[in-house]
């Protein structure tokens, strides 16, 4: 049980997993460089969606929706790649970079960081949730997806990634 809340637990959950993530590091890089995405973004998703592996029986979770350490849903996407593969990080990251497409066609006004923070909400609840930049966790798992990620990829930003 954590006994902090908000930032400091986020970075608090992403430090728990870091040992894990170290195995993916060099995954996490090549995909991060192919597809122009921060490492430490996809580090952040490994983390929240999966615990870097932590939490998935046999690569699976979400009550056998979820697949993977970036968790594809199998409703809306075929899984590609083992579960902990190369192949599976590039395909989820690449979700995640038509959602933020579709979030900056949906606010282009938005400032690239802001975009960005969208992107990761419709990342785990769909471009369609995101309504407004300070209500764009309101129907997200725990209505706190994309504030936790943001906060997990500035801890893993300040420590290598």
């Amino acid at each position: 049980m954590l006994h902090v809340t908000g930032v400091k637990a986020s970075h608090k959950l992403a430090s728990n997993d870091l040992n894990r993530m170290a195995k993916y590091k060099t995954m996490i890089e090549n995909v991060g460089s192919k597809l122009c995405m921060d490492g430490a973004v996809i580090a952040a998703l490994i983390s929240r969606e999966s615990r870097a592996g932590a939490v998935l029986k046999n690569g699976w979770g979400d009550g056998g929706n979820g697949f993977g350490l970036m968790q594809v849903d199998k409703r809306y996407h075929t899984p590609v790649g083992a579960w902990d593969s190369e192949t599976h990080i590039s395909q989820a990251t690449k979700i995640l970079t038509n959602m933020i497409n579709a979030i900056q066609k949906k606010f282009p006004k938005w400032t690239k960081n802001q975009q960005l923070k969208g992107g990761i909400s419709a990342y785990n609840a769909g471009a369609g949730n995101v309504q407004t930049y300070n209500g764009m966790d309101i129907g997200t798992t725990g209505n706190d997806y994309a504030n936790d990620a943001v906060a997990r990829a500035q801890y893993y930003k300040n420590n290598g990634y």
